[in-house]
């Protein structure tokens, strides 16, 4: 048995749909079961949404308060006004703020634009920023991605004579600020027809709506900004993203063109998570650490030097931040190991002094992803008494709800149900820590706080090949709302298991069905090769691709987790030091167990003070693994054990001290020429002359004391003090009769099928023992 590493849940697709699927739409089975699985089950929506059209874009004048912004823009640039563009420091805020200002300096404005310092100003909104473009002429403030939360900012803002537009997308609080136009796709009075756009949604239909006509030329910024905010990718999002990559492949954009390069990335084959990846964080690094000023220099910049120069910077800024993000994330760990120990609560609320607050975010999801629970990671500022940071949580538990609960100790927070950003006081993080414990304590079942995979593509080997993988292109792009597909083989077994790598950390295995042949990898799993055992049955998880190795394009599955219900057998048959096969066997619920005290006396010293069994009588151990150190004098005592335990994995060692398999039995001829070799003798000096007798005789070296043995138990001889003798004897004996000879017969027939047998011959005498007791359960 192998234990898969986190839960799975299984959902399948109705094979009647796939198939109708297939039919009437002419696609193959694995992009059908995709589509059935996320419930476009209908031919012309399936139809639709592969060949999705610039007919998806709403009319941005559906937004609310889109006319009355068209008109106080329009009118700022016919006088000539000095515009800022107010952005966010994040790659759906700096997106947003090219897509807006480019439009803008189309249409001959005065625009510049202005993005708060995360550490300076903090998100959204700032007065002392307010003030300062104030007093730089600033006339008409538009933001961008931020806003809505800014109900005393703006009306700062309108005291010192400045008009405000926002365009934003995230959540709206109980009151709006009172600006002179809000665009927002979910506007409590507004009507739009689709909620979810990102900030650089907003912003390009702000820009469509200004412009009187879409600018295609910015829909590939507009699919950097909506993969990055992570937005489902539904309606319009999904148009944009497929639209805006499509574009990319093939965009003269220096920005595009650098970020490629810079990234070691294909620009002909962009996609979705070279986004997210790859673009995205490289977006975000200068935000993260700093002003996020040069990433929208990069976005705008016509000069390819001047944008790999910035790249450049880009990606020696990303690199920093991933720096940091090791180093605080190794730091909380450690907090958590003191804190804590080997029993980690049921929510972690950890917090450093000096902690990049740019980066805390990143450091929570490392935390979730480890130890699956929900994670605040805070920043301690000790100047201003203030700890401020991200939290991201795990299915089922509502983080934004939860911290709701806190209230009186959040002064700033916000965001959903699995991410959140806060700030408190120092003195409170005890408190909320306490808290939120308490209430995931609460919610969070043992079950919940197991790892989770969720499998919604199980596929067969000969659905998948080459064609039908670059085919997937035309369902793509996959992410919030339509995630990637988490695929799944059963039944498989492994044909070849190899650990790769200089380390020999990671795993190669050729899978088969029988027939048919896949490649799998995976990556840092490589002691896992030492749990599969040939013919195992297999079931794999993890995502396609297509590995192409010297012009051979071939499929391959990068495996996400394994696991077997079969029972194994190891055979450790031949590994004489247990050095060599120790290290292989789980240290946990395993029993090593001896049918002979010898064994057991020859083992104790090299086997680092693990407890040997000696099996007596009916007595049978508990364990899910047993090590079975030797062979048994009787095939029942083995039988009766294993039909008892019914082990997850048996580990088959049969230690002999001296085999007898390959010395055999002496023929009758051998015993009836020693015997009449005796009769000829008074008496003979068995222990000077045997070696002597072999030699002559060309037998093996115990045979002789063998054969004296076997005489002397059926009485055709006596044996005293190393000489044997020939007895008067009444009738004749058959030689089995002989304890020594039916021992000798019993050892070689089940060194026969233990010792020597071919794995998978051992392994059917097993398979056959634990069905007759499963067959015997049921009856």
């Amino acid at each position: 048995m192998i234990k898969s590493a986190k839960r799975w849940t299984v959902n399948r697709p109705n094979e009647e749909i796939v198939k109708q699927l297939e039919k009437e739409v002419g696609i193959p089975s694995l992009h059908a079961k995709i589509l059935a699985s996320r419930g476009i089950i209908d031919p012309t929506e399936v139809h639709s949404f592969i060949h999705m059209d610039e007919t998806t874009m709403h009319d941005p004048f559906l937004l609310y308060d889109m006319e009355k912004a068209i008109h106080l823009i329009e009118s700022a640039i016919a006088a000539n006004k000095k515009i800022v563009v107010y952005g966010d420091y994040d790659a759906d805020g700096v997106t947003s703020v090219t897509v807006l200002t480019t439009a803008l300096e189309s249409l001959g404005a005065d625009v510049t634009f202005s993005i708060p310092n995360r550490f300076e100003h903090g998100y959204g909104p700032n007065k002392k920023l307010f003030l300062k473009l104030y007093e730089e002429g600033a006339s008409l403030l538009i933001t961008v991605d931020n806003g809505i939360s800014g109900v005393e900012e703006v009306a700062y803002a309108k005291s010192l004579g400045m008009d405000m537009i926002i365009t934003d997308h995230h959540e709206i609080g109980a009151v709006l600020p009172d600006a002179d136009a809000i665009i927002h796709p979910r506007h409590p009075e507004g009507h739009y027809p689709f909620g979810e756009l990102a900030g650089v949604g907003v912003a390009f239909k702000l820009a469509t709506a200004l412009m009187g006509t879409v600018p295609y030329e910015l829909m590939e910024l507009v699919a950097i900004g909506t993969v990055a905010d992570l937005v489902p990718l539904r309606d319009e999002n999904r148009y944009f993203v497929k639209e805006g990559i499509r574009r990319m492949r093939n965009s003269k954009r220096p920005a595009i063109q650098a970020l490629a390069r810079i990234s070691s990335t294909e620009q002909a084959e962009l996609t979705e998570e070279s986004i997210g990846f790859m673009i995205g964080p490289r977006l975000n690094a200068a935000g993260r650490l700093g002003d996020a000023y040069p990433a929208v220099d990069l976005l705008k910049t016509d000069d390819s030097t001047h944008a790999m120069t910035l790249a450049k910077e880009l990606d020696t800024l990303n690199k920093e931040r991933q720096a940091i993000v090791t180093a605080i994330t190794s730091e909380a760990e450690k907090m958590i190991t003191d804190l804590y120990g080997e029993v980690v609560p049921h929510c972690l609320v950890i917090a450093g002094k000096g902690w990049n607050a740019g980066v805390v975010g990143i450091v929570a999801s490392r935390l979730t992803e480890k130890y699956y629970r929900p994670s605040i990671v805070l920043s301690i500022d000790s100047e201003s008494g203030i700890a401020k940071g991200s939290a991201r949580s795990i299915e089922g538990f509502d983080l934004y709800a939860e911290l709701s609960k806190n209230a009186q100790y959040l002064p700033h927070f916000g965001g959903h149900q699995m991410a959140a950003g806060m700030s408190l006081a120092i003195e409170d993080i005890g408190i909320l820590r306490d808290n939120l414990n308490g209430q995931a304590e609460q919610v969070l079942t043992a079950e919940m706080l197991s790892p989770l995979i969720e499998i919604d593509v199980p596929l067969s080997i000969d659905e998948i090949d080459v064609g039908v993988l670059e085919s997937l292109d035309s369902l793509r792009p996959f992410g919030m709302a339509f995630k990637k597909p988490m695929y799944m083989l059963e039944d498989l077994t492994a044909s070849s298991v190899r650990k790769i790598g200089a380390a020999k950390n990671h795993m190669k295995l050729e899978l088969t069905d029988g027939a048919q042949t896949l490649d799998a990898i995976g990556f840092g799993i490589g002691s896992l090769a030492d749990d599969i055992t040939p013919g195992v049955k297999l079931s794999i998880t993890g995502d396609l691709q297509v590995n192409e190795w010297n012009g051979n394009k071939k499929p391959q599955l990068l495996i996400r987790d394994i696991r077997s219900d079969d029972w194994q057998l190891f055979d450790l048959r031949g590994m004489r030091e247990p050095s060599r096969w120790l290290p292989t066997v789980p240290t946990d619920s395993t029993s090593f167990i001896a049918f002979n005290a010898q064994t057991a006396d020859y083992f104790r010293p090299s086997l680092q003070g693990i407890d040997i069994q000696l099996m007596k009588g009916d007595q049978l151990p508990k364990a899910d693994n047993i090590v079975l150190l030797d062979i048994p004098d009787e095939s029942s005592q083995l039988e009766e054990l294993v039909k008892s335990m019914q082990a997850d994995r048996i580990y088959a060692h049969f230690h002999v001290p001296e085999s007898k398999y390959f010395e055999g039995l002496p023929g009758r001829d051998q015993f009836g020429w020693y015997y009449s070799f005796l009769k000829k003798r008074e008496r003979f000096d068995v222990v000077s002359n045997a070696e002597q007798l072999t030699k002559h005789k060309g037998w093996k070296k115990d045979t002789v004391y063998f054969m004296s043995k076997v005489f002397s138990e059926l009485e055709f001889v006596k044996i005293e003090d190393g000489f044997v003798s020939v007895l008067e004897t009444v009738g004749k004996r058959d030689l089995s009769e002989a304890p020594s000879y039916k021992q000798r017969e019993r050892q070689m027939k089940l060194e026969e099928k233990l010792l020597y047998a071919p794995y998978m011959e051992l392994k059917q005498w097993f398979d056959e023992i634990l069905n007759r007791a499963i067959d015997g359960e049921e009856q």
